[in-house]
C-alpha cells in the first residue's frame, strides 16, 4: 500500500469539523482477492485529488491520476494480478474494487446531488458523460474507440473498466464520444469527463445535507 496521505490517514478518525461541527468522514477502504488479482483501494471522497496509484498496469496507472486528480477523490490504489497473461483481470477488478469503495463512502448518499455531467475536449478528442448515482447499475458506452494498444494496453479495456465501475458503484453511467482520433487523446478525455461528473455527482448540497435525493426516499 502506497504511503497514505495526512488527509486520508485524517479518515481514520471517519469525522472531521468544520465550522464547530462533527461531520462523518466519507471514506471507504476495499480488499479484493482473487486467484486472479489482489486489488487495495482507499478511498476519501472529500479529498483534493491526490491519487497513490500503483497497479501493475502503467497505462491504468496514468488514467487513475487523471480521475483522482480531477474528481478531487483521494484514492490509494494498489493491486497484483497476472498481468503476465494480459491486463484484463487487473483493469477488471480495480474497476469492481473501486465502485465498491466509492459506493461504502456515499453511505445512503444523503445530502449528495447525485446527477454529474461534462463535455470534455482534449485536442482532437471530445467525450460526454452524464451519470446518476442512482443505487442502479447501468452502462451506455457510445465510444467508436479505434482498435489496438496504448503503449502495451489493450483500449478495448477502457470499456471493460468503466462497465465494472459503474456495476460495484450502483452508477447509471453514459459515455459518448462525439469526435476524436487519436485512442490515447480518446480515452484520456473520457476518464478526465467521468471524473467531473463524479466530481459533481458526489458533491454535497448545503440546502438538503440531511435529504437522500429520490422521492423513494431511498437510493
Amino acid at each position: 500500500m502506497p504511503e497514505r496521505t495526512s488527509r486520508t490517514r485524517h479518515c481514520e478518525l471517519y469525522n472531521r469539523t468544520v465550522h464547530n461541527e462533527v461531520i462523518a468522514m466519507r471514506c471507504a477502504n476495499i480488499k479484493r482477492k482473487t486467484k486472479e488479482t489482489c486489488v487495495e483501494i482507499e478511498v476519501d471522497l472529500d479529498g483534493t485529488g491526490i491519487g497513490n496509484i500503483d497497479t501493475g498496469v502503467h497505462f491504468l496507472d496514468h488514467m487513475l491520476e487523471q480521475l483522482a486528480k480531477h474528481s478531487l477523490v483521494d484514492m490509494n490504489v494498489t493491486a497484483k494480478g497476472d498481468v503476465e497473461i494480459d491486463d484484463h483481470h487487473t483493469v477488471e477488478d480495480v474497476g469492481l474494487t473501486l465502485g465498491t469503495a466509492i459506493a461504502q463512502a456515499l453511505g445512503e448518499k444523503r445530502g449528495i446531488r447525485r446527477y454529474g455531467s461534462c463535455q470534455l475536449p482534449m485536442d482532437d478528442a471530445w467525450v460526454d458523460v452524464a451519470l446518476d448515482i442512482s443505487g442502479r447499475s447501468y452502462l451506455v458506452w457510445n465510444v467508436d474507440l479505434p482498435a489496438g494498444k496504448i503503449g502495451s494496453f489493450d483500449t478495448e479495456l477502457v470499456r471493460e473498466f468503466f462497465q465494472a465501475l459503474a456495476t460495484q458503484g450502483e452508477i447509471t453511467l453514459h459515455i459518448e464520444r462525439r469526435h476524436g482520433a487519436n485512442r490515447h487523446h480518446i480515452v484520456e478525455a473520457t476518464f478526465k469527463s467521468v471524473a467531473i461528473a463524479l466530481r459533481n455527482a458526489v458533491a454535497v448540497d448545503s440546502r438538503r445535507q440531511d435529504e437522500i435525493p429520490s422521492t423513494k426516499g431511498k437510493l
